[in-house]
């Protein structure tokens, strides 16, 4: 579970007198909403461009100008076809000149106000409010004149709250407030032994020193011993919350692919379990067939119309019983064991091809929870999301992998290794040769490692130090020796419709890590 600190009253007004001689008279350039809980503000004042990002998410409510290294980390994508609300904002407020900026009631509201001329050359006056307050964070668009909404970014209905409704042609109101000054728990915990005087102090200040620390950030560096100050107010908050941010996809992503990863593999084990239920019912084949024989050379006994008989097993040199149909004559008896043996045989066939690729079905999911429980960044996990949709890759994709696969030298050797399986599928269609060496964990889900060799041959060093790796990116997380296998590439098949990263080996040597 990520723990974080919230965005306070105190915070957002520091961020705003910091930010306020930009902020006002700057121009909006374009508006963008990536999803329906974050907005991007591009303003243009004194020959610079700054992108005002706008965070309503429940858990990590924020505001902030970022940068490009910030923006990547937020993995933010401008979806081609924006929301209603953003086209809203976007009638109104493109072109438009913030004309003011303030924070409210000591809370966390922050007012942007503009003046406009709307389509029928009316003079407005609009405020875009921005209120961080946890699950009941929003942005909301009114007019300054009746305080008539005009759009939110989500409605609230009295279904939602009997005390404040928002939607657009509401009054405006803003939310209840004591009217005094309330120190956020945020708060409490950093002027906790504080005199007084010494808050009252931190509460009127415009002297800041930000630092960060581990999962904290303070306006005042003093409050957190031994933390990293920044250069910026903005820089704190742009760079903590991003992490953050970065942080929560990756657990949100991964926590969604585990769902659907974990599912069919339940689904798969089931079905394995079932085969393996049903493993007697298969075995009496050769019981069936075996009856069959028995009754067929002992037709002279003409015994037809009886409930069982005992005949001799010459292979066993005993007795055997055998349960008979007494509407049956024993030749009927004997054609009915040959079809169930026939019907058994058949089954017994059918369910070993189908655990075959069962136990291959099962293999590759088992890769995919190492690859998801291994992956470290966003992209590997869109990477396995879109693997779930398609087995395939086409020649873009195969560009970008391979500037993704982990590469090491060791003694001059090239050496691959796979973090999911598009990447492992790549190491061995496109970029290994006959000669070279592949790795792999034993009976474990883990990174295919590719020893490249092009003139010289291995040492016995650099081959131990392949398999380490492949230990190391591995499921095999207990301190115990397991068993790496390595082979020549030229003996590494990857079988026709099997899944991305499935092969099969022969010749392999063993080694214990």
């Amino acid at each position: 579970m990520l723990i974080m600190i919230n965005i306070d009253f105190l915070t957002l007004k520091a961020f705003l007198i910091e930010n306020i001689d930009f902020i006002i008279g700057a121009r909006v350039q374009k508006i963008q909403q990536p999803t329906r809980r974050d907005f991007i503000l591009n303003l243009r004042n004194y020959s610079e461009n700054k992108k005002l990002y706008i965070n309503i998410m429940p858990n990590i409510y924020h505001i902030c100008f970022i940068n490009k290294e910030s923006e990547l980390k937020r993995n933010i994508q401008i979806p081609q076809n924006p929301p209603m609300f953003c086209m809203l904002l976007r009638k109104y407020l493109d072109g438009a000149i913030i004309t003011d900026a303030c924070t409210k009631n000591n809370d966390r509201i922050l007012e942007l106000h503009f003046d406009i001329v709307d389509e029928y050359s009316c003079n407005k006056s609009l405020c875009l409010t921005v209120e961080l307050m946890g699950k009941h964070s929003n942005v909301i668009l009114y007019d300054r004149n009746d305080f008539i909404i005009i759009g939110c970014a989500h409605n609230v209905g009295s279904e939602k709250s009997r005390y404040r409704e928002l939607k657009g042609g509401l009054k405006y109101i803003y939310p209840p407030h004591s009217g005094e000054i309330r120190l956020s728990d945020e708060l409490k915990v950093q002027f906790n032994n504080i005199s007084d005087e010494k808050i009252k102090y931190y509460l009127s200040t415009e002297e800041y020193r930000p630092a960060i620390k581990d999962d904290k950030y303070t306006l005042f560096a003093e409050l957190l011993p031994s933390s990293n100050e920044e250069k910026c107010v903005n820089s704190m908050l742009d760079n903590y919350y991003s992490e953050y941010q970065s942080q929560f996809m990756i657990s949100s992503l991964k926590n969604k692919l585990f769902e659907v990863v974990n599912s069919k593999y339940k689904k798969v084990t089931n079905s394995l379990l079932k085969i393996k239920n049903n493993e007697n019912k298969y075995e009496k084949a050769n019981l069936y067939k075996k009856y069959g024989e028995l009754i067929t050379s002992n037709l002279y006994l003409k015994s037809d119309y009886i409930k069982s008989i005992k005949l001799f097993d010459y292979e066993k040199n005993e007795d055997v019983l055998i349960p008979l149909d007494s509407a049956k004559t024993m030749s009927e008896n004997a054609q009915n064991y040959f079809k169930l043996y026939s019907k058994s045989k058949n089954a017994k066939e059918k369910a070993l091809e189908f655990e075959g690729s069962l136990n291959i079905k099962k293999n590759y999911l088992e890769s995919l929870i190492y690859s998801i429980e291994s992956a470290s960044d966003i992209n590997e996990l869109k990477d396995i999301e879109a693997e779930l949709v398609t087995n395939k890759t086409d020649n873009k994709q195969n560009k970008q992998i391979h500037n993704e696969i982990m590469k090491v030298k060791i003694k001059n050797f090239d050496v691959y290794i796979g973090k999911n399986n598009k990447q492992n599928d790549y190491i061995v269609s496109k970029l290994s040769k006959d000669n070279d060496y592949w790795f792999h964990i034993h009976n474990c889900a883990g990174s295919h490692v590719l020893l490249q060799v092009r003139e010289n041959e291995p040492d016995e060093s650099v081959i131990f130090e392949c398999a380490k790796l492949a230990r190391i990116y591995s499921s095999a997380k207990q301190p115990s020796k397991v068993g790496v296998i390595y082979t020549k590439r030229k003996y590494v098949k990857k079988p026709p419709s099997s899944p991305l990263g499935y092969v099969t080996y022969k010749n392999e040597t063993e080694i214990l890590i």
